[in-house]
């Protein structure tokens, strides 16, 4: 794949040439005609400039005829430039700038007698050609008008060589050397120009694609993502068995009352942050957050034999390592629930997009969640009967779940100490 070069590493214009150059830009503008804008503005100006030479070298040859028509071109362009600043109308710019840069070469070769005794002036035509490419124009007319107006030439080239007295031949020399090196310059500078300001739009329309992938990304998770961006819709998954861990602040509202709001959603920031990458250590997929709670899954993208397991080790993890932090006047405590069963996963919203899961092992982790004690882990028979070989539980009988009735819960403890790092 082609890089795209950095812009900021690029020799820059003149400050003064990129403030001009953009000020005809408005704020409706799509990219492409502020880039469009720029490029014609920008050679306009040198067009302006270079065009002093001609006027001062044919006023000192007595060819006034000839040094009026760089002049007008000059007169003509301030003009429609103070106008344009005005309208912000690019198709006024590209229709009267093209216009001149076509039809005043061939006027000023006519003046001067033909090819020959003009010194091929009418190679400025071809920045008309050149530039209606770059500048959002409909190219092919002005294409043409440029190969009509070179046959138009060549037709009535030997009437006019012989109606106008020819400039001295190494006046004529030095113009065709002159012709074609400034030709070259303007052309030149105008691809360059576009060039810049094509690879700028590249790199700032990178940045922003970088950026709306990480937002996409702290709202679904990767695969997830990437199944979106290649436009698979829609995104629905049975997952045969996941591991479902939820998590609450015990005493949230009471606490973070006491607290300003932004010390609240800095304090939730901040956790939420070390959880997410808590999860991703132990290989689960973070998917929600509701207030104060969290929820993450375990077996969701890569079917493992251990996700029951790398869930119950996050759980611990939580317990013993982020719990106990400062919050408001006391310290952060956590009630976790844990289940595991079959799931339906997808993505919901077409303009604001949320991945959620339903089935049965997320209802049951969320009532053994809230109706679990301050502190601890309470987790299903399901969960304990898979991973009872490798961790401690103690019985939490008949415990009455909402929506559920009573059943028998268990209590997390700790990782058997013959059973090796999770």
């Amino acid at each position: 794949m082609l890089s795209v070069p950095d812009p900021d590493r690029r020799p820059r214009l003149p400050a003064w040439v990129e403030r001009v150059a953009g000020f005809g830009a408005s704020e409706a503008d799509s990219e492409d005609e502020r880039v469009a804008k720029a490029v014609l503005i920008a050679v306009t100006l040198l067009i302006m400039v270079l065009a002093l030479v001609w006027v001062v070298t044919y006023l000192a040859l007595g060819r006034i005829a000839a040094a009026l028509i760089p002049l007008g071109y000059q007169v003509a362009s301030v003009a429609t430039l103070v106008v344009f600043s005005r309208t912000k109308s690019l198709p006024f710019l590209q229709t009267s700038q093209l216009s001149m840069m076509l039809l005043l070469p061939f006027f000023l070769q006519w003046t001067l007698g033909g090819f020959a005794n003009s010194s091929g002036v009418a190679l400025w035509a071809a920045v008309a050609a050149a530039l209606s490419r770059f500048v959002g124009a409909r190219a092919w007319p002005w294409v043409g008008g440029f190969f009509l107006l070179i046959g138009v030439s060549l037709i009535v080239d030997g009437a006019q060589a012989e109606a106008v007295a020819p400039l001295p031949s190494g006046v004529v020399t030095s113009f065709f050397g002159l012709n074609i090196a400034a030709v070259t310059l303007v052309v030149f500078f105008g691809i360059d120009y576009f060039v810049r300001e094509r690879d700028r739009f590249r790199q700032a329309l990178r940045v922003e694609r970088e950026r709306a992938e990480r937002l996409l990304l702290n709202v679904l998770p990767g695969p997830i993502a990437e199944r979106l961006k290649r436009g698979e819709t829609p995104i629905v998954d049975s997952v045969p068995q996941v591991s479902v861990l939820f998590a609450d602040i015990v005493d949230f509202t009471r606490t973070s009352g006491t607290m300003a709001p932004e010390q609240v959603v800095s304090f939730l920031g901040e956790l939420f942050s070390d959880l997410d990458e808590l999860a991703r250590h132990h290989g689960l997929t973070p998917i929600k957050t509701l207030g104060d709670g969290y929820m993450a899954v375990g077996g969701l993208f890569e079917p493992a034999a251990d996700h029951t397991a790398a869930v119950v080790d996050m759980a611990l993890a939580m317990r013993d390592q982020i719990s106990g932090r400062p919050f408001g006047p006391g310290e952060l405590v956590f009630r976790i629930g844990v289940d595991v069963g079959p799931a339906v996963a997808a993505v919901v919203g077409s303009r604001k997009f949320s991945y959620d899961l339903w089935g049965d092992p997320v209802n049951v982790a969320s009532r053994m969640e809230s109706h679990g004690i301050p502190g601890e882990i309470q987790v299903t028979d399901r969960v304990r009967s898979l991973v009872a070989d490798a961790y401690s539980f103690r019985l939490r009988p008949q415990v009455d779940v909402k929506g559920l009735g009573t059943m028998d819960a268990y209590i997390l403890e700790e990782r058997r100490d013959d059973a090796g790092a999770g």
